[in-house]
């Protein structure tokens, strides 16, 4: 996480009530053992277990085929399969404090699986070399056993390694649960989750309640922004359901975008009677499991291909008409058609959109540019900004980048909808939220269109904009 991305709003003391903005950040609550900055290039890489544990899965895999003395080319089939299997049941997707032995009946499973279908294939291509009655069962459980072993190893070192370096983290959540949580972690380090400090939401905690060795609160964007950069922060553990609070599913977005490690504990973490997934366990009796993120980056290569496909076929439907309402512009007002209207665009980079020119500055528009503007014709050019990439047909309206940063700053949802590319048309837009709608309201359904994308959602989106008009003017 980096100063340049934190860029959260400001938080909050109650579920409704946020501090004006420029308001000082409230007193942090006293600590008894204050935190001290971890040095960043201390911090153990993230992805050196899943690689640790998939190196050990194979060499189990080498050491099951020497045990049984079968062809060793068999490798080169079976170590893929088995990883393959393990991967998809999350075997390498370890939660924070894992145990080899809960992992024994998912690996023996996996094993039996894989190995079964070597035996098969082996007993088809070459039946000299079939895996035996006894063979195959003393496979699969060498197999299971090697690798429980193995994998006891690396989680004995990955707890070593936690307690001399955990990583810096952020709880969010009610105050009086992350508190609770925070001494929880303080008292047991193995987990390697060092928590910096406590971002609450929800109601505060009562008055006079025992701050223990807790962390400060941050309960301000400038004061979350500096304990980010200050102790290089990794995890941000989440105490509720982000999206049951507007501003921890800011939060969320925010975190999730710059990379940061993030958990579910508590009542966040509940499941609801459903079988428990990859990487699920506990802090301290604190039920914990990894954000289950959907698609990283909504849309996606499948989102712009759908643009092109129906941009080029929409620019050459509405070519002649183009072309008319250029000459028609050039012959009433003079040189200069279009006009370029800067924008912000995904991710937010700056765009110009183009536009038919419906009036010299200064001046009010005439019959012709009044009859562009009613008839949405003049937003027609765009269509060569969807084809460049900086706009799509479907999506969150283009800001004025002033008035985004404004709106950023006073909504906490509002900057998460630049993670798609601004549309010709939305979902905010076909339930009639255009200019004078509440920025709020906008970007709800901005982000609700972007969490739950996909092509059928923007075909029939362009449908219920058919019966308005699809290329809706640009206030310049």
């Amino acid at each position: 996480m980096t100063a340049e991305r934190a860029d959260a709003p400001p938080a909050h003391a109650g579920r409704h009530a946020r501090p004006p903005a420029g308001a000082l950040p409230r007193p942090a609550a006293p600590a008894a053992a204050p935190v001290a900055p971890t040095p960043p290039g201390r911090a153990v890489p993230r992805r050196a277990v899943p690689v640790l544990l998939a190196a050990t899965d194979a060499l189990a895999t080498a050491g099951a085929t020497l045990l049984v003395d079968t062809d060793p080319a068999l490798l080169a089939g079976l170590v893929p399969v088995l990883l393959l299997l393990n991967y998809r049941a999350g075997l390498y997707r370890p939660g924070p404090a894992p145990a080899a032995l809960d992992e024994v009946a998912p690996l023996l499973g996996r094993a039996a699986a894989g190995w079964c279908a070597a035996g098969a294939a082996l007993a088809a291509l070459h039946p000299g070399l079939a895996l035996g009655p006894v063979a195959l069962p003393v496979a699969v459980a060498a197999q299971a056993a090697l690798a429980a072993t193995a994998r006891a190893v690396v989680y004995r070192a990955r707890r070593a390694t936690a307690r001399r370096r955990p990583r810096s983290t952020l709880l969010v959540g009610p105050e009086p649960v992350a508190r609770q949580l925070a001494a929880a972690l303080l008292a047991h380090p193995e987990y390697g989750l060092r928590p910096v400090g406590l971002v609450p939401t929800g109601p505060a905690a009562p008055q006079g309640a025992p701050a223990g060795a807790a962390p400060p609160l941050l309960r301000s964007s400038d004061a979350l922004t500096r304990a980010v950069i200050r102790y290089t922060v990794r995890d941000a553990v989440f105490l509720l359901p982000p999206e049951s609070d507007p501003y921890a599913a800011a939060l969320l977005r925010r975190f999730l975008g710059q990379g940061t490690a993030v958990w579910l504990a508590g009542a966040a973490a509940a499941r609801d009677g459903r079988p428990p997934g990859p990487g699920t366990g506990h802090l301290w009796g604190f039920a914990c499991r990894p954000w289950e993120a959907g698609r990283p980056r909504p849309g996606g290569p499948a989102k712009r291909a759908l643009d092109l496909v129906l941009a080029s076929a929409a620019l050459l439907l509405t070519l002649p008409l183009l072309l008319g309402c250029a000459l028609a512009v050039r012959l009433v007002d003079g040189p200069g058609v279009f006009c370029r209207l800067p924008r912000l665009g995904q991710d937010g980079r700056r765009c110009a959109l183009l536009r038919f020119r419906i009036a010299r500055p200064g001046t009010p528009p005439g019959g012709l540019g009044r009859w562009l503007r009613r008839t949405s014709l003049d937003g027609l050019p765009q269509l060569w900004n969807v084809l460049r990439g900086e706009l799509s047909l479907v999506g969150p309206r283009a800001e004025r980048p002033s008035r985004a940063a404004e709106f950023t700053r006073r909504h906490p949802g509002y900057a998460a909808r630049h993670r798609m590319p601004p549309g010709l048309t939305g979902l905010a837009q076909v339930h009639g939220l255009r200019d004078g709608a509440r920025a709020e309201e906008r970007a709800r359904f901005d982000n609700l269109y972007i969490d739950g994308w996909s092509p059928g959602g923007d075909l029939r989106i362009l449908l219920r904009a058919a019966a308005r008009p699809l290329f809706r003017r640009e206030d310049g």
